[in-house]
Order: C-alpha cells, then structure tokens, then sequence
C-alpha cells in the first residue's frame, strides 16, 4: 500500500476505479481492508479510496491518545494529500462517528454521506461493552480479544457458515496486530464520543443503515440518528449484525448504490 506523510505520521491507502472519488472509513480495526466486499462492486462507478487508520494496519504506529475529532482530521489531511475536495463517505461503527464529525466540522469536503452500525452517545450498553473489551485488552492482550470478536461482530448464522474464513482472518490478525495501548486508546475515543448537539446541524444527504440483530450498536442508535439529522433516510434490515457490509454484501452494495446515485 502507498504511504502518504499526515501530520507527524504516515497512512497507508489505496484507489481503485474512476469518477467521483469515495472514501471508505472502517470501524475500530481501521483497516481497509475491512471494505473487500465493496471496492470491486464501488470502483466500477467511483474512484475508492480505502485506508488504514493511523495505529492500524500498514499506517503509522505512533500514537497512543486517539480522538474522534482527531482521526476527522487524519481524514481531510489524507484528502487534502490526495487532492480531493468533495466525496462520497461510506462510515461504520467508528468510521460512522467520524463521518457525523466530518458532516459537522467540515461539510464543504461531503457529497453525500452513509453511515451504518453506528452510534450517538456512549450510554450503558456501550460502555459496559468496551469497558470490558478494553480490559480484555489490558489483562489479557490481542489475542483473546480476537477470540471473541467475531462473536460480536457478526450473526450466528453467518459464523456457521464462514467459521473456517473466520480462523484464516484471527490466524493474519494475530501475525502483527496493533500495541494494546493503541486498541486500549482507540476504546478510550469512541467512548468519549458524543455528537448529539451537533446533529441538527448536519447539512449533508445522509443515510442511516443498521442490522436489527447488530449486538455492538443496537439499531435503536440508527434510529436516533435518523431522527436527528434533517431529512437523513433510515434502512434498518432485519439480520447481518454489526458487519452488515460483510455479511449482507449485496443487499448492501445496492442501497449504498441507490442512495449514492439519488445525487446524480
């Protein structure tokens, strides 16, 4: 993957196909490679950029205090980098809180905006839930940690039917995963985020998707989204947990591609 020099720190990218650039952004993992089953579908209509968050994959590895607003910033750098003044965002989980970041701070760099298996406000579930995944970080390190994401991130029956992919992806996590006091500070910024006072103010064309059966981010959290932001559209589906783009990829790809071209 090409490097390109952010701030005091690299992010490592990649691009595929022609026209109106869009720009994947990946959950807490930040990886890029988290949108395999969208890039090839996407880049037959748009120029993709996927990356990887700075403490994650190939990009840098230098922080230890992360912020929301902060990786909102990696991202107009990295544009600004690529010379993009508008795109397309496709967010989840985290990358959805960055998206609402982005819309808020710097509307002028959206076209259009989707966010899925994302959040508002970190109430009790959410808290409970990563105050216990941080902890496994800390106690117990990646590697249980690992164990048990997949369990979170995706429905029984998608679990039962890839449960050997699943091995194959835990077995190239653990080959170089990130320091804990990276994933530990990452845990510490999407706790931290809270973006309800700001989404009236959201301008940008926005959909809101989620899975009915998403354990991370109950679909409880889409729905006040999409209440929130004037004239967002809301798509709830009945099954694909917090992975929907993985596990429901085609389902998927074809709303984010109805929605996206609604904009001409």
């Amino acid at each position: 993957m090409p490097r390109l020099a952010i701030g005091d720190g690299e992010i490592a990218y990649e691009e595929s196909g022609s026209g109106h650039p869009l720009l994947f952004v990946s959950g807490l993992n930040g990886t890029g490679r988290s949108w395999a089953p969208q890039v090839p579908f996407f880049s037959q209509h748009y120029r993709v950029i996927t990356y990887d968050q700075r403490g994650t994959g190939s990009s840098d590895r230098l922080q230890r205090s992360f912020s929301v607003d902060g990786m909102a910033a990696d991202v107009i750098s990295l544009l600004d980098a690529l010379g993009l003044e508008r795109v397309h965002l496709v967010g989840q989980s985290t990358g959805g809180a960055i998206g609402q970041t982005l819309a808020v701070l710097h509307p002028e760099r959206l076209s259009r905006m989707t966010i899925y298996a994302t959040w508002t406000w970190c109430d009790p579930w959410f808290r409970r839930l990563f105050e216990a995944r941080r902890q496994m970080y800390q106690q117990a390190g990646p590697e249980l940690h690992g164990r048990f994401h997949p369990l979170w991130l995706y429905p029984p029956d998608y679990v039962n039917a890839h449960d050997a992919e699943i091995e194959e992806e835990l077995r190239r996590a653990a080959v170089n995963p990130p320091p804990a006091d990276v994933s530990v500070g990452r845990i510490d910024a999407i706790m931290a985020f809270d973006r309800r006072a700001d989404l009236a103010r959201i301008t940008t064309p926005t959909l809101v998707m989620a899975a009915r059966d998403d354990y991370i981010t109950p679909a409880y959290h889409a729905e006040a989204l999409a209440r929130a932001i004037p004239g967002a559209q809301l798509e709830l589906m009945d099954s694909g947990g917090h992975s929907l783009s993985k596990t429901r990829p085609d389902a998927f790809n074809a709303r984010v591609l109805r929605f996206l071209q609604e904009g001409g």
